[in-house]
């Protein structure tokens, strides 16, 4: 596995956040719950904070984490805009956006 590979991850049946609560086939977590590990994970590892997270590992205003996230090949830029994002999410907006 090269740095950039992560391992293909199975659903358990169990929500991922640590609630045990019991989830469809195919599901990591409860409805909302991927929002609840998320903002955890912050308050566990960064003190809660976006900024801090984004200063451990780097970034900020003169590093742009959105530049090396398309740069990485993990999102892309909206080739009529600005707009970056995950493949899907630029196919999405450019269905509503009419680009």
């Amino acid at each position: 596995m090269t740095k950039n590979e992560l391992p293909r991850l199975i659903p358990t049946g169990t929500c991922w956040c640590g609630c045990g609560t019991e989830v469809g086939i195919g599901s990591f977590f409860a409805r909302g719950h991927d929002k609840v590990a998320e903002a955890a994970l912050l308050a566990a590892e960064y003190g809660g904070s976006v900024p801090q997270l984004l200063h451990k590992h780097g970034y900020g205003p003169g590093h742009s984490i959105s530049a090396a996230a398309v740069d990485s090949g993990a999102w892309a830029k909206c080739p009529k805009c600005t707009y970056v994002g995950a493949p899907a999410s630029i196919r999405n907006h450019s269905k509503t956006h009419g680009k």
